[in-house]
């Protein structure tokens, strides 16, 4: 038994060596993955896609997904460097772009927003939103909308009582809860809504506006021919393929595993919602959130 104790010992300090190597190997492999930042969200559903079908194993490129659920969490963690590519809105973007971040427009995304109102409130229309509460996210797409609606039926800005709601999904949750009189909501949080009975009184898609937008970390990347970035891109473009092919309410598993909501849910979202390949945002729609921001400040 003695003698076997030398080789034991060895054993030992070779596994304990081997799981030290394992753990350096694989902070060297984290290190050089490409973090995105998304959200439960129906335009980060490309992400999910690309991510639960293998697609970026099967282009080579090590690409880890990052959960959050306020937009205020995501603008910190783009701002911080702890990912290198985030799905955003253009407000957000010309925000912290303006602070000093050095970011980069990679895509625009076909997010919109709807102004909901709970049903219990009797509001029918944008006017009487007087002496009422939006929830929203400041310096955000849901600012400028919001912004948007009170101008439109030139109410003050004082009168209607903008709340900072950052969580997109405990924002849903007041409305539903009946804590709130209206709010902004994306999809699928605002197809919960509708399905609830909760009022449409504007939808972003009207307005001609398009302000959902994936930004980079240009400091983070291995300049614009970063090879992980063009892979990026390509599963992108595969997993909208996939998604025009079969349906959103195909992927209701995967919005229930990762998002929480229900497949019948699902089943309600609207069935013309088309994917498209990454582009950069349009000019004009850059312009109006920058202006937003400036009458922010």
């Amino acid at each position: 038994m003695l003698v076997l104790l030398p080789a034991l010992w060895a054993c030992g300090g070779g596994t304990v060596q081997t799981r030290k190597a394992q753990t350096a190997e694989e902070r060297a492999r984290e290190r050089k993955a490409l973090k995105v930042a998304v959200m439960p969200t129906l335009d980060c559903l490309p992400f999910y896609v690309a991510r639960e079908n293998r697609l970026f194993d099967t282009l080579g490129v090590d690409v880890r997904l990052r959960y959050f659920s306020a937009q205020m969490d995501v603008d910190t963690a783009l701002a911080g460097g702890s990912v290198a590519v985030a799905v955003t809105d253009l407000v957000r973007y010309a925000r912290l772009k303006k602070q000093g971040t050095a970011l980069s427009l990679l895509s625009a995304t076909g997010a919109y927003w709807q102004l909901l109102t709970n049903r219990n409130a009797r509001i029918r229309a944008l006017r009487q939103l007087d002496d009422k509460m939006v929830a929203m996210t400041r310096n955000s797409a849901t600012d400028l909308l919001a912004g948007y609606a009170i101008d439109s039926v030139r109410l003050k800005d004082e009168r209607v009582y903008r709340v900072q709601v950052n969580d997109v999904n405990l924002r849903l949750m007041m409305l539903l809860n009946n804590e709130m009189d209206a709010m902004l909501l994306p999809e699928p949080q605002a197809t919960v809504a509708r399905n609830y009975k909760h009022i449409v009184l504007m939808d972003s898609r009207k307005l001609g506006l398009n302000l959902g937008a994936v930004a980079m970390r240009s400091d983070k990347l291995d300049g614009p021919d970063d090879r992980r970035l063009a892979l990026l891109v390509k599963a992108y473009n595969m997993a909208c393929d996939t998604i025009n092919k079969y349906g959103v309410a195909h992927f209701g598993p995967l919005m229930e595993r990762y998002w929480h909501l229900k497949e019948r849910m699902a089943d309600s979202l609207p069935t013309n919602i088309r994917f498209t390949h990454a582009a950069l945002p349009r000019q004009r729609d850059i312009d109006a959130a920058e202006k937003r921001l400036g009458q922010r400040r």
